[in-house]
């Protein structure tokens, strides 16, 4: 199995602190990786690290063979990265912010299909309600729609998507994750909760 990401002797410093170092990982489609670890291990700097967006202190991170600083907007292009904030628009409704999100990923879709999202993430009588007025679980399951309409993105950076889902939508959730891995996605997250998947997903798991 090719590996398309790999991360290679990778560390990180929070000021005179070492968080990590060393960390050797790679992962190849269809693959799963867990990164586990305390508050202020450094789960959201090595996510960061992975997107590009924070320097490791040494080590490389490849895509494709290619250090992901110098591949840039062809990179981007592959990766979707959802933070720990559901990052939504208070003004703006449930369905709007949908559409905005999907729009700057570079992904269409149809209104036939954004509802069956918000559907799918049990918010579809919400669709027209103002983000501001949704609970904390509402507005992360609006924030995780957009997963479900994921066309282009082949690595999905999730940093702890199950914060705040109750029960019905941990599953739900699993479920996205689990038809993007099947479909030759990859799939790297944080998670508190022991979010079980199904035995035929490839998992691995990065301690921090």
């Amino acid at each position: 199995m090719s590996e398309l990401l790999a991360l290679s002797k990778v560390s990180c410093r929070r000021g005179r602190i070492t968080l990590f170092s060393d960390i050797d990982v790679s992962l190849a489609a269809g693959q799963l990786l867990r990164v586990e670890g305390a508050n202020g291990a450094g789960k959201t700097s090595l996510l960061r690290i992975i997107c590009g967006l924070l320097s490791p202190i040494q080590g490389e991170v490849r895509w494709r063979g290619e250090k992901v600083t110098r591949l840039r907007d062809s990179f981007y292009s592959e990766l979707l990265y959802l933070g720990h904030a559901a990052a939504l628009k208070d003004d703006l409704t449930v369905l709007e912010n949908l559409e905005i999100a999907t729009t700057l990923a570079g992904e269409r879709a149809s209104a036939t299909a954004m509802h069956e999202a918000l559907a799918k993430a049990g918010l579809l009588s919400r669709a027209g309600a103002l983000a501001r007025t949704l609970s904390q679980g509402q507005k992360r399951r609006a924030a995780l729609a957009r997963l479900a309409l994921s066309r282009h993105h082949l690595l999905w950076v999730l940093d702890e998507p199950f914060n705040a889902l109750d029960r019905a939508a941990v599953s739900w959730l699993a479920g996205v994750i689990e038809a993007h891995l099947g479909a030759g996605g990859m799939v790297v997250l944080t998670s508190h909760q022991g979010v079980a998947f199904s035995e035929q997903i490839s998992a691995s798991t990065v301690m921090l």
